[in-house]
């Protein structure tokens, strides 16, 4: 009799036992799932923040930066149907697509230049058929090459000769040469160049009042073109 009673006695232990270690674990996710919520809420405006300046572009690298994590940025994806461009680039629905500035995100190495260059400056009327990028003599261009990108390269001491930035027609910001190194390149491949394209850029170049004529001959010393710019800016004046 008494041991049929210890034994109920101990079920019962166990039993409260499990009790208690059910409610304490329930309460335990319960707590990091309010904190969780929490630090959704707290994080939430950093990424509208980044989502606002980047154009529509959420970008996770960009994020993590500020010390937002995975699981939130993911959250945040989800709850604002973003579409995922590639990997770690976020885009809003409601933003205008930007091609330039996409190509860009997936291929930091590239300098937007020559004919992509020229219309960017405001040298060509029309947005080129084709993009056309200069990259670093040595770098792995295939993948660009096969999105019918012309793909230029350049020694690593001409690659940065007159490397700037300027902002897209969407206003998101990305590498580019400045007018003097792109009418530099222009006239080096005169003879591949269609002859309205070239004309028109020259001649709004020279008519450009921020043409800069000193850094235009510097540039064409460095690239050893010095004579041919020489003629075509005489020309032109």
């Amino acid at each position: 009799m008494r041991s049929s009673r210890k034994a109920a006695w101990m079920c019962g232990i166990r039993s409260l036992s499990e009790k208690i270690i059910y409610f304490t674990s329930t309460l335990s996710l319960y707590k990091i799932e309010s904190v969780e919520v929490k630090i959704y809420e707290k994080k939430e405006p950093v990424l509208d923040y980044l989502i606002h300046m980047g154009n529509g572009y959420l970008l996770t690298a960009e994020a993590l930066s500020h010390g937002i994590s995975r699981p939130t940025i993911a959250e945040y994806v989800k709850k604002n149907h973003l579409e995922k461009l590639a990997k770690g680039i976020y885009f809003s629905p409601d933003a205008w697509p930007d091609d330039l500035y996409f190509l860009y995100l997936q291929n930091r190495r590239i300098i937007f230049s020559h004919e992509t260059a020229l219309y960017l400056h405001g040298l060509m009327e029309r947005e080129p058929v084709r993009t056309y990028v200069t990259v670093r003599t040595g770098y792995n261009a295939t993948h660009l090459r096969e999105k019918g990108i012309r793909v230029h390269q350049a020694k690593p001491e001409s690659y940065e000769l007159g490397a700037s930035s300027i902002l897209t027609g969407y206003g998101n910001k990305v590498p580019v040469y400045d007018k003097e190194r792109t009418i530099c390149d222009l006239i080096k491949g005169k003879e591949k160049t269609d002859i309205q394209i070239f004309q028109t850029a020259m001649k709004e170049y020279m008519d450009s009042k921020d043409k800069n004529i000193p850094n235009l001959m510097l540039y064409a010393s460095k690239l050893k073109m010095e004579d041919k710019v020489r003629f075509y800016t005489e020309v032109m004046l």
